[in-house]
């Protein structure tokens, strides 16, 4: 693929990538991706990836559900051992083939949108919500009066006893 410089052009369903499921609202609809094989000028072996998606998120401030449009852009350098990995240029990520030389495109794909969501989704023009928490147990020991052991010792001292 990489000496044909092959190109791949797809769309598929969000309920395809299993991993990336988990981090959803639902389901729903599809990512578009490209991916095109070649090589750079030294001569390694490069994987160009284009996904597009809008992922149905769970907005942090408001728990409603939202889309993310997200367009995710990524030249990954072909390594065949985790060693390789040190040669790469700054800009390219690596990506590991089997032994066998295979690469699994959608599971690329999968990985890169995992990468795009956030780790606290926040639905754009939200309102920022301000609270004030407050310790309702704190609150109720405070306007309580705490009784302390030197306290009771006071009272004790301040006693008469019978024999005085």
């Amino acid at each position: 693929m990489v000496s044909a410089r092959r190109v791949f052009t797809g769309r598929v369903p969000l309920s395809t990538f299993t991993r990336l499921a988990g981090l959803l609202a639902d389901t729903e609809g599809d990512c578009r991706y490209g991916i095109e094989f070649g090589r750079d000028l030294g001569g390694l072996a490069t994987v160009d990836l284009l996904a597009e998606a809008e992922l149905p998120l769970v907005c942090q401030r408001s728990l409603e559900r939202f889309l993310l449009p997200v367009t995710v852009r990524q030249r990954l350098g072909l390594v065949a051992d985790e060693s390789e990995e040190g040669a790469l240029p700054a800009d390219v990520e690596p990506a590991l083939v089997g032994p066998d030389g295979a690469l699994h495109l959608l599971l690329l794909v999968e990985d890169e949108l995992i990468l795009a969501v956030p780790a606290f989704p926040v639905k754009p023009g939200s309102a920022e919500v301000e609270a004030v928490w407050t310790d309702a147990e704190a609150e109720a020991e405070a306007e309580t009066p705490r009784t302390t052991p030197f306290a009771a010792l006071a009272a004790l001292k301040g006693r008469k006893t019978l024999g005085d």
